[in-house]
């Protein structure tokens, strides 16, 4: 059954970015060949999951994840190979049957979802093979399954009232959170009421007894079993409680000092009987890992809880090691570098609990960190983040996965109970998510006044563009246009319009950021969008760790498939492992390599951009104010605090840069530096959002200074609660450059959407949940008036 599911997890999960913007293409009917009666049956309207094997089969499940058997032929042949690029997605529906006794056939709906942008290009295409397609045009569709199947259709209610049932039993026993305390012989800082709230919810979440969410108990024929509302599933044997959840409370709040009062709380209690250590491991990013450290130095009695990072080169090789800390701190980059290595001493251990700091960063199940985080043993598991949701709920589905919260960690009923509603714009998707939410999280903001923080407030400054600015935004927009018309007829376009969509928003910042066309390498993925993206945000944003170092560098190469190195690290590891690739083991030579700085920059404008002007203005006139105000710069670009840095100390300013090319001490030296309260240094920080995002401190400041707007507001919320957070004493200002009549003044729009369903209130205007970027995306970024 593992290696089963397994196989699902590897070959028949599209990436995210699909997934949010599919629409139903049609369906084509199919028979099942040699139906495995004896272990998989199947049930009228059941959604069964398809695997694409080879251009010769489509293998067959059933909602428990048992083979059913498989489909041959035409179907297979003419399908695959859209499989295997990604170019669709497959599930089969088992319409009401007349012959209940067919034992060597089984008749299936196979439904077909693809991007809208590519809909009328894959129905040419199917239609010129030998498999009939049955599209919404046709009269036959409107009889189907996937659309008017009367028991799928009672079904979908049927699912509404349960996550009714559950809220209104959630709402029933919700008890007065109560406050506990921390041993004082270990925590010698005294918690705050929603601390000590929060680690009473903790700790009841560890000591439940209950079965998780959507289970109840029942007695059937004088014996007792479990039954699962949602799945219908039943089983003798009681299922395990879900100790544990998501820690969602708004960044600022004191969650890591509230998960280090837990662990000493229960220090020494592992189980020894069962194996189980008495450490805990924390996951988080390298950055994060001063924020660790700090906190145990500020607030815990010294020797009282042991600890050991588990990173770099030197890091032991011993379970038994890692076994006497109490707390274990490692990285998501360790963890990835480790996921196909058997004998990680990290997997061999029992864990008292597993703390995923900063959870969001697993949202891609299907990467290493993602996987390994996934396997480890232990029966507490937390997923700690001020934004679960950063683009869309999709983001949510890792959490389901490493939380083991059945059903929902599986692909196949996450999307039919959440995903899919929420996609067709129904109250009823963002209904589910809510009471989903109040299930397994506890979420408090600042806004509930639980800190008495000075104020935040936002204001939004357009900038005019310069002549010279303004004249190559209208030449690059109007390339981007005109291949945008072509677009949906053709998908393999797709990458070229991201590109100029990246040229146009660094027009708006800075015309020396701009480069040539992306090389033509790039052609090489232009089957898989995706991975473009994925390129064009480490080129723009560089912020990564090498997962051979484990160091952040400079000198990067990025392979085909998306990960990046050190220049000299990967060399050396193809030298050792030719064709390989050190991250996920795809086939990999020295020809699939791409370098950043092969891109020949663009003309430079000797000049100050007109958002530079702006920027410097604001800081002068916020020095003649306050002479001593600190000040935080973010950008996405890291080349753009390399150009902002001459200017800035032309006018005064003495600055600090933090970037993504930095290792974790320099990290840490540049945050102290700037939270330090020496008369002469710095007041300006420049900063990349992703290198400074989570879990650092930056409540020196008192203004925040964005320079572009970025797709998630999660991303931005994060970089301004490094500054109004707890230890903030002033009120703090964030100002926002956005050029205008530009492409950010659409951006701006999509994050009000966004955050409309990262709010979860479904009373609110009703959106696609879409993490990624879609035709009608780009059709209003680029045609919608300014």
């Amino acid at each position: 059954m593992e290696q089963i599911q397994d196989y699902f997890d590897d070959d028949q999960d599209q990436d995210q970015d699909f997934e949010d913007h599919q629409k139903l293409l049609g369906y084509v009917n199919a028979e099942i060949r040699n139906p495995k009666n004896d272990t998989g049956n199947v049930n009228d309207s059941e959604i069964m999951t398809l695997v694409g094997v080879s251009s010769d089969a489509i293998e067959v499940y059933n909602k428990h994840s048992l083979p059913v058997g498989t489909v041959t032929g035409d179907i297979p042949k003419a399908l695959y190979p859209l499989i295997k690029s990604g170019q669709i997605s497959i599930e089969g529906i088992s319409p009401a049957r007349t012959n209940m006794n067919l034992r060597f056939e089984i008749t299936i709906q196979i439904v077909i979802y693809t991007p809208v942008y590519s809909s009328r290009f894959l129905t040419d295409y199917i239609s010129e093979t030998k498999v009939q397609l049955i599209t919404p045009n046709d009269a036959e569709f409107t009889l189907s399954a996937p659309v008017k199947e009367t028991a799928a259709l009672k079904r979908f209610k049927e699912v509404d009232a349960i996550f009714r049932r559950l809220g209104e039993e959630l709402s029933a026993k919700e008890r007065v959170p109560e406050a506990l305390e921390p041993p004082e012989s270990i925590v010698r800082t005294k918690l705050l009421q929603h601390q000590k709230e929060g680690l009473w919810w903790l700790v009841t979440r560890e000591e439940s007894e209950e079965v998780p969410p959507f289970w109840e108990e029942t007695t059937e024929g004088g014996k007792e079993q479990f039954l699962n509302w949602l799945t219908k599933e039943s089983t003798c044997v009681k299922p395990e409680p879900l100790k544990g959840g998501i820690l969602a409370d708004e960044m600022g709040l004191g969650k890591t000092l509230t998960l280090l009062s837990l662990i000493a709380l229960d220090k020494g209690k592992g189980d020894g009987d069962s194996g189980e250590s008495n450490a805990t491991l924390v996951v988080c990013p390298v950055s994060v890992f001063s924020t660790w450290i700090s906190q145990l130095e500020e607030h815990i009695v010294p020797g009282s809880l042991s600890y050991y990072k588990y990173y770099g080169g030197d890091r032991t090789k011993k379970a038994e090691d890692l076994m006497n800390f109490d707390l274990v701190l490692t990285s998501y980059s360790t963890m990835a570098s480790e996921e196909p290595d058997v004998e990680s001493p990290v997997k061999k251990v029992v864990w008292r609990r597993i703390i995923l700091d900063e959870a969001h960063t697993i949202k891609d199940p299907a990467a290493g960190k993602s996987k390994m985080v996934t396997k480890l043993n232990a029966r507490r598991r937390w997923a700690v983040t001020g934004t679960p949701i950063q683009n869309g709920s999709v983001d949510l589905f890792s959490l389901m996965v490493f939380l083991r919260f059945e059903p929902f960690n599986t692909r196949v009923h996450w999307r039919r109970f959440l995903q899919r509603p929420i996609n067709q714009r129904l109250d009823s998707g963002l209904q589910r998510l809510k009471v989903l939410m109040a299930a397994i999280s506890l979420r408090r903001t600042k806004d509930e006044g639980l800190l008495g923080l000075p104020p935040k407030t936002i204001e939004t400054h357009y900038v005019e563009l310069n002549a010279e600015e303004r004249q190559l935004y209208n030449e690059a927009k109007e390339k981007a246009t005109l291949l945008l018309t072509s677009f949906e007829y053709d998908r393999f376009k797709f990458h070229d319009v991201l590109s100029k969509l990246l040229r146009l928003r660094q027009i708006c910042t800075d015309s020396a950021l701009c480069t040539e066309e992306l090389p033509t390498a790039f052609k090489d993925v232009s089957n898989k969008p995706h991975l473009l993206q994925k390129f064009v945000e480490k080129l723009q944003e560089e912020n990564f760790e090498c997962p051979i170092c484990l160091f952040p560098k400079e000198d990067l190469v990025i392979t085909k498939c998306a990960h990046v190195f050190c220049r000299a690290c990967l060399l050396k590891a193809l030298e050792n492992q030719p064709g390989l690739c050190s991250y996920c083991r795809g086939s990999l030579g020295k020809s699939d390599l791409f370098s950043p700085i092969d891109l020949a920059p663009a003309a430079q404008f000797t000049r100050l951009s007109s958002k530079g002007r702006a920027l410097i203005k604001f800081l002068q006139e916020s020095r003649e104010e306050k002479p001593a105000a600190k000040s935080v710069v973010f950008t996405q670009f890291r080349k753009l605090l390399v150009l902002l840095e001459t200017p800035l100390k032309a006018a005064g300013f003495k600055t600090l840069r933090l970037d993504g090319s930095m290792s974790a001490d320099q990290r840490t030296k540049v945050i102290n530096e700037f939270q330090g309260s020496e008369s002469d240094g710095a007041t300006v920080l420049l900063a990349t959002l992703r290198a400074s995002g989570a879990g650092i401190n930056l409540t020196a400041a008192s203004t925040v200074y964005f320079m572009e707007p970025w797709w998630s507001p999660a991303v931005e919320g994060q970089a301004m609660d490094r500054v109004h957070r707890i230890g903030q004493k002033e009120a703090v200002k964030i100002v926002r450059l956005v050029a205008k009549n530009s492409i950010e003044e659409r951006i701006l729009m999509m994050l009000k959407e966004k955050k409309q369903v990262i709010a979860m209130d479904p009373s609110k205007e009703r959106i696609t949940d879409s993490g990624g970027m879609t035709y009608d995306n780009l059709k209003f970024l680029l045609f919608a008036p300014y």
